[in-house]
């Protein structure tokens, strides 16, 4: 059977939000699927037959040299290039790349991508995986598809039946509960010059407070605080936002401190299209983390399961002894060091809705099976035109069974710039995992006093 047939055969098929408006949780029959033919996650197990390996469950050892420190050394370093992909043999490619990338390695002479061995690496914690069966049977999508009820953790639709499910999978895919870490943004001119914006961040979801009681809150999914360190005119400026879950019930919760007044603000225009913190307009509030926030301005569409090459495994891209004159370079970042793989992806497709305003138009989304992670999107500007392409180079934080980024990339095609997020290359011991806080640490208050210089 083939890889379309057996989709086909799945239940994967092509339709929209509107043409499916009530979504029912699955039986207990259907949910047995999960940890069987499927992943606990709800990927295919199995694989195609000579690319694509089955699922053996994830990479489960911490390797050799790993040091503890954030810096995650590589696990295969004997790998080399199956082959590359640039002008030269695009065309032979483009059924399994996105049209953001085939324009890419078209725009620039040296941006080329390494295609690797696919590793099927990803893994999650076993309480992660009876909830996501316990959402399963449970988790539906409230009425206009906003919101989830009797949800619990992580991963609402791990068998999903249309694009907003798949969507809200990505929002609220498991990412350690509580973390803090420190990373760098840049947003490099057109000949490459660049300086670092340094970030201190924290993401805890509600149910990993100290202090959690359940049902308190309920509409929160998860609280942040993200605070400048450098450069100096603009340390000291804060951002903490409550997300919830139900953002047209109750609008996003945010809020900034700015270090020069020394004054909190409400910050409602953190949201949808608004600007990402020190991007220097390169990003919007909704592209941090390839999409987060309410997805209530689009329409959203499966097109269908499809195998394509993403970054994954991006070990390299985390290497502490690249710098970043290495790593940033014009136009794009040094290809040298990506890492593409082979794995199955749903496409998603948001379009505006009518009467609604962003300034993206359209936005196609390829998101990784095995993690729900959005892993390449394509935006589109009010013309039709492609417009940013986004790249999330996925990496297995295997001490903590984590997937994250190593960091992700936003390339205007029209400017010919990009933005680059999340790099830890020269910041020492970037993560910590397990912190502990309670609510009264993600209050205005709280965020006036972590403000001052």
């Amino acid at each position: 059977m083939t890889f379309r047939m057996k989709a086909l055969a799945s239940g994967i098929v092509v339709m929209s939000l509107a043409a499916a408006p009530a979504i029912a949780k699955v039986s207990p029959e259907e949910a047995e699927r999960l940890g069987d033919e499927l992943t606990p996650m709800g990927a295919e197990r199995e694989g195609n037959g000579d690319e694509i390996p089955a699922w053996d469950g994830g990479l489960s050892n911490v390797p050799e040299g790993y040091e503890d420190d954030g810096h995650y050394v590589n696990p295969f370093p004997e790998d080399e290039p199956l082959f590359v992909i640039d002008q030269s043999n695009v065309d032979e490619y483009e059924d399994r790349l996105s049209p953001g990338q085939i324009k890419m390695i078209k725009e620039y002479d040296d941006y080329k991508m390494p295609v690797y061995k696919t590793r099927r690496t990803m893994t999650y914690p076993q309480e992660i995986f009876d909830k996501v069966k316990k959402n399963a049977l449970n988790t539906t999508l409230i009425k206009g598809g906003n919101g989830l009820e009797d949800f619990d953790t992580a991963i609402p639709f791990p068998m999903p039946e249309n694009g907003l499910q798949i969507i809200w999978n990505h929002i609220t895919r498991y990412r350690g509960g509580a973390v803090s870490r420190e990373i760098d943004q840049v947003t490099p001119q057109e000949d490459g010059d660049f300086s670092a914006v340094r970030f201190d961040e924290e993401i805890t979801w509600r149910t990993a407070l100290r202090d959690y009681e359940p049902g308190e809150d309920s509409n929160v999914l998860f609280y942040f605080r993200q605070k400048i360190v450098s450069p100096s005119r603009l340390a000291g400026n804060v951002l903490l936002v409550h997300e919830t879950i139900d953002q047209v019930k109750e609008p996003r919760r945010a809020w900034v401190y700015n270090a020069g007044q020394r004054r909190v603000r409400r910050a409602p225009q953190v949201a949808y299209d608004g600007p990402g913190t020190a991007a220097d307009g390169m990003r919007t509030t909704d592209n941090f983390d390839m999409f987060n926030g309410a997805p209530d301005r689009y329409n959203w569409e499966l097109v269908g399961k499809k195998e394509m090459y993403i970054p994954y495994n991006s070990y390299q891209f985390d290497d502490p002894e690249l710098s970043y004159d290495e790593l940033v370079q014009a136009g794009h970042v040094n290809q040298d060091y990506a890492r593409y793989e082979l794995h199955r992806v749903w496409h998603v497709r948001a379009t505006l809705k009518e009467g609604e305003r962003h300034i993206y138009a359209q936005r196609d989304f390829y998101i990784d099976e095995d993690t729900w992670t959005a892993s390449i999107v394509d935006q589109y500007d009010g013309r039709g035109e492609l417009w940013r392409v986004s790249e999330g180079h996925n990496m297995f934080l295997y001490d903590v069974k984590v997937p994250w980024f190593a960091f992700e990339t936003i390339y205007d095609t029209l400017s010919g710039r990009y933005l680059a997020l999340g790099l830890t290359n020269e910041v020492e011991d970037p993560y910590e995992f397990g912190i502990k806080r309670r609510f009264q640490d993600y209050t205005p208050s709280a965020l006036r006093r972590s403000g001052r210089r």
